[in-house]
């Protein structure tokens, strides 16, 4: 199985539908094991190879928009569109995590990103935090150039 980092090929042609709204939708990110199969053809969230263990619950935690869409020039002078999340963290918790997937329960539970860690993460006892880069046209996690 694999996990790979991107935003979701299906988010891309929602966007241009009209389907998300990051001013007023409901965004959530699941944790998934080195299990899950999650990619650029995920299209909405899915149990299959979620994390499991103390206080992580099926569906993950709800996702605060902490910057709301607008755009900037990025390094290579090219206007991005982005936006971002607030850092979210599942206290006293105990599991193991290899990525995530950001999705929209708002609207069916469509997909918009993949996030890849890298490694097996694992809390085993304590707070696991997925903490989002700066919010800017380099580095925001959801940017369109």
């Amino acid at each position: 199985m694999s996990i790979s980092q991107t935003t979701t090929t299906s988010f891309r042609v929602e966007l241009l539908q009209a389907v998300h709204n990051f001013d007023s939708d409901t965004f959530k990110i699941a944790l998934y094991t080195g299990a899950a199969d999650i990619g650029p053809n995920t299209t909405v969230y899915t149990t299959i190879g979620e994390a499991s263990g103390t206080n992580y619950t099926a569906g993950g935690n709800t996702l605060t928009v902490s910057t709301t869409p607008t755009y900037g020039t990025n390094s290579y002078n090219v206007v991005t569109a982005y936006v971002s999340f607030a850092n979210t963290s599942w206290n006293n918790a105990s599991f193991t995590a290899r990525g995530a997937l950001i999705y929209n329960s708002s609207k069916s539970n469509k997909s918009v990103a993949v996030l890849d860690f890298g490694a097996d993460k694992t809390v085993p006892a304590g707070t696991f935090t997925v903490q989002f880069p700066t919010a800017d046209a380099n580095s925001a996690i959801v940017r369109i150039s």
